[in-house]
């Protein structure tokens, strides 16, 4: 259903106004420490691809159509609850991290561990947006491409991020980062 295209960019729209000021803020704040790896410049990237390049080829031409499936429109507004969730989710971390949070693995002159609002309940919330927002496409955009797409090139990133990320933190706080760690589940609260 054409409804569900609709929401889903606006939903993409909406995900680019939450980090728009967090971004702006990132590019100006003073490092101490990055991590960039190849793999850190290529992975988001292939994001890009699933969220962006292949939904919009499939909303906009008729060159994917030939891998349309229908689902029962429940499961459309599923996608839409869970696309509504992953936003939340997503703007209560930003808010939580203000300026410590960065669109690759670094650590800011300042940075504090976050372990306040949805930090006292997962230690990855962005993580978890993401894996609600790949679910919700898949509801969304009813189409082998384009619907999983995103999270075929998520899965390398998030395995590959998420240890890496968690190394860092685990350098620079210590035993404060290990106790959290065992208290606050990743992407699922404990």
């Amino acid at each position: 259903m054409a409804i569900f295209k609709i929401i889903y960019w606006v939903a993409l729209v909406l995900e680019i106004i939450i980090r728009a000021p967090f971004q702006k803020t990132a590019r100006t704040a003073a490092t101490t420490e990055q991590r960039l790896t190849p793999a850190e410049k290529i992975l988001p990237g292939l994001l890009t691809l699933g969220v962006i390049f292949f939904p919009l080829l499939y909303s906009v031409t008729h060159w994917l159509d030939f891998a349309n499936y229908e689902l029962a429109p429940w499961l459309g507004w599923l996608g839409v609850f869970l696309m509504a969730c992953a936003l939340f989710v997503f703007a209560r971390a930003h808010m939580d991290l203000k300026s410590n949070w960065s669109p690759t693995l670094e650590i800011r002159k300042d940075h504090t561990l976050i372990t306040n609002g949805i930090y006292r309940y997962i230690r990855h919330p962005m993580y978890a947006s993401q894996w609600l927002w790949v679910l919700a496409q898949i509801l969304l955009l009813q189409n082998w491409i384009a619907g999983p797409i995103d999270l075929l090139c998520f899965i390398p990133f998030y395995f590959l991020r998420v240890p890496a990320e968690e190394k860092m933190m685990i350098e620079t706080f210590g035993d404060q980062y290990r106790e959290y760690m065992q208290k606050v589940g990743g992407v699922i609260p404990k």
